[in-house]
């Protein structure tokens, strides 16, 4: 499972260094002192020669209002993230370099536009953090009555082993009850062999993400496609979204491994 700390952030021209606050705990809470927002994180960890790259996975407004960016960090024996669950600690220093082309970063004057994003295993990260944004923009919208952005609706498919691997469950299913004219979601789980929680239970299918899932949120003129995942499931989605009718370009993926 991920890890979550709160770090202090001073930046500088080429990278960008932070102290801890709280102890190492599940995703990592960068405060940085600036505006921006990163989508994928660097980690140059002293006296550790692998770069730890990790995913955002919090609204970029966390990082207008408190300072803040959450990464989530899965314990593993890859040195950067086995650095951050058994190493880091209050005061530890890294260098920190931000980055990425995997982003939703609407304007207020762009059509609006429907958002599908699918995601496996870990790659809800940063799913996550565009739902989040969405969920912002959305906000936004209502306090200015519909003058800031004209944002469409985000239908997010999750799949994983089981409930217990679907990370945010319940902050996604909260932010879908808060918006349900615009935010929607369904989690796949392909190895579940207990009851499916009650809470849960309206939003679980049990296999993996179908064609005739991802064909009730097609548009082939208005649905912007997200993809984070294993790259078998990337390909493969791809290639049905493709089918259905979605122009290439209209489909961004980030690829784990």
């Amino acid at each position: 499972m991920p890890v979550a700390m709160r770090v202090s952030c001073l930046l500088s021209a080429t990278a960008r260094s932070f102290s801890l606050s709280c102890p190492a705990a599940g995703p990592l809470c960068c405060r940085l002192l600036g505006p921006g927002s990163a989508v994928r994180v660097d980690f140059f960890i002293p006296d550790v020669e692998k770069v730890g790259g990790f995913s955002m996975c919090s609204s970029p407004g966390l990082l207008q209002r408190e300072g803040v960016v959450e990464l989530a960090v899965k314990y593993a024996k890859h040195p950067p993230a086995h650095w951050v669950h058994t190493t880091c600690t209050v005061g530890s220093k890294v260098a920190m370099r931000v980055g990425g082309e995997f982003f939703f970063d609407p304007s207020p004057s762009e059509p609006s536009v429907d958002l599908l994003l699918v995601a496996g295993g870990v790659g809800i990260n940063p799913l996550y953090s565009i739902m989040l944004h969405t969920a912002d923009l959305l906000r936004l919208n209502q306090a200015s009555g519909g003058r800031d952005y004209n944002i469409g609706s985000a239908h997010l498919c999750y799949s994983a082993r089981n409930t217990q691997e679907l990370l945010f469950k319940s902050s996604i299913i909260e932010a879908c009850r808060e918006f349900p004219d615009k935010l929607s979601c369904d989690f796949h789980v392909t190895q579940q062999s207990t009851d499916v929680d009650l809470q849960l239970l309206p939003f679980v299918n049990h296999g993996r993400i179908s064609e005739e899932v991802l064909r009730k949120h097609v548009d082939p003129q208005k649905t912007l496609c997200y993809l984070c995942g294993p790259p078998p499931m990337i390909e493969s989605i791809s290639k049905t979204l493709m089918d259905l009718g979605l122009p290439k370009d209209r489909i961004l993926f980030e690829k784990w491994w």
